[in-house]
């Protein structure tokens, strides 16, 4: 099975967030629009894509390439598609005007915004806290990248951090060290971390 042609979740060939001008221009497409929209109902592969959207195969296929290209979807080991669901939250983020000096931080308890300020920067770990209580707000937020209830393969688990740093095997021991993540079979989970209201 060929591997993702994008290493960065939600980004493209530099690993940089999808910009909202590249999201419009994706989704200026209909077809596109509907490929979309079968993803996040659920359709993961060519035919179940294709058979939500009324699309042939072929227009299907090249709706999906697309997106994949641009590194809004992604494909797992099983050829499953996957829509990086938080390249919509990146770039609303980078277009919406600062209201405080929190910026990305902003509506965090105080102490947890100070941690995040200090090692989390435009959506990106800028180090590994080496400091336990440090480390366990940072991976609480990790944590929160991942859908209660869903299983994800360690390829996938390695797409979503790596958005957030080069060194996704020190992340993935960490949250299932600390209890944000199980694993078994080669599948990932969520298991712990605050839910996001």
């Amino acid at each position: 099975m060929s591997d993702p042609p994008h290493p960065g979740a939600a980004g493209g060939d530099d690993g940089a967030p999808i910009s909202s001008r590249e999201l419009v221009r994706l989704l200026a497409d209909s077809e596109r629009r509907r490929v979309v929209a079968a993803l996040v109902l659920g359709a993961t592969t060519l035919a179940e894509v294709a058979r939500a959207t009324g699309l042939d195969a072929r227009g299907a296929g090249r709706a999906l390439a697309r997106l994949v290209d641009a590194g809004l979807v992604v494909v797992d080991d099983d050829g499953r598609h996957h829509l990086l669901q938080e390249a919509f939250t990146l770039a609303a983020r980078a277009e919406a005007p600062a209201e405080d000096d929190d910026g990305e931080h902003a509506g965090e308890p105080p102490e947890r915004a100070r941690v995040l300020r200090a090692f989390v920067r435009d959506g990106r770990l800028v180090a590994i806290p080496a400091v336990h209580s440090k480390r366990l707000v940072v991976l609480d937020r990790l944590a929160q990248e991942f859908e209660p209830g869903r299983r994800y393969s360690e390829r996938m688990v390695n797409l979503i951090l790596g958005r957030w740093h080069p060194d996704t095997a020190a992340l993935r021991r960490y949250l299932v060290d600390e209890g944000f993540l199980d694993r078994e079979g080669g599948e990932y989970w969520r298991a712990g971390g605050t839910v996001e209201t």
